[in-house]
């Protein structure tokens, strides 16, 4: 039997890798390049894809808004650019349809908040997250833990380095409750070795390794926790967007 029932719904698993609805049912977009960009950077691409007059492959529609996803040539070779909804749920839907639709080698580029002491705009490479979300489960088995591509990694590092940047791997915790990070919880996660917080790393990880896809992501901290008694929002990032894209577009490129 394909389908392990558990007391708690969110432990329940099902191995079957089809599904009622599978991606692409929709036929909106077409084949791609393997190389994808995926990023969580407000209206970044947008601007990016007007710049450099990024042909438009098609669009991903939610009850939400509708999402360009552009094709640009970059260093001699097709690269996807794609903004990323926030949210693990959000972000893992568009990224199921464009791995169906032929991305297999993936940055994936965001903010997130520093649970320790770290300056804003560090760039960071999460190597494990914690599955603090619900996404994540309908991709792999119940586990604490989902790690990322070494290789996508690896590709992230060589990137940093030519650029002069320090490359730090870090655990990053993937939550769901972007206001129950209670001081209490922030505390318990620093123990468990996270340094950093996000919304959507896990669950986009997890798609990725049961769908075959390489997937790493480029994080830069933005409001910091490292206080609990203080939630300092600093600047949110907003500094880092460009450059990070511009940093994702080399790591994928990397990826070989």
């Amino acid at each position: 039997m394909s389908l392990h029932k558990h007391e708690i719904p969110i432990l329940e698993y099902d191995t079957d890798a089809s599904a009622v609805i599978m991606p692409g049912h929709s036929g909106d977009v077409g084949k791609l390049p393997e190389k994808l960009v995926f990023a969580f950077l407000q209206d970044e691409v947008d601007k990016y894809a007007a710049r450099h007059d990024c042909r438009v492959a098609g669009w991903f529609k939610t009850i939400t808004k509708e999402y360009p996803v552009y094709v640009t040539q970059y260093q001699g070779e097709e690269v996807v650019l794609c903004q990323a909804p926030l949210g693990s749920p959000a972000a893992v839907q568009i990224l199921d349809e464009l791995i169906h639709c032929g991305a297999r080698k993936i940055i994936a580029v965001g903010s997130c908040g520093a649970l320790v002491d770290l300056p804003e705009g560090e760039f960071l490479i999460p190597s494990e997250a914690l599955r603090d979300e619900g996404a994540s489960y309908h991709y792999l088995p119940p586990a604490r833990w989902v790690s990322l591509d070494e290789g996508a990694m690896r590709a992230i590092e060589q990137t940093l380095s030519k650029r002069g940047l320090r490359s730090e791997r870090v655990k990053v915790w993937t939550t769901d409750g972007f206001f129950r990070e209670t001081k209490a919880m922030v505390t318990h996660r620093k123990q468990e070795g996270c340094q950093v917080v996000d919304m959507e790393c896990a669950g986009m990880a997890a798609c990725a390794q049961m769908r075959g896809a390489a997937l790493g992501q480029i994080l830069f901290t933005a409001d910091t926790l490292a206080d609990i008694e203080q939630h300092d929002a600093r600047d949110w990032g907003i500094s880092s967007h460009e450059p990070a894209l511009m940093l994702a577009l080399d790591a994928v490129i990397e990826m070989g």
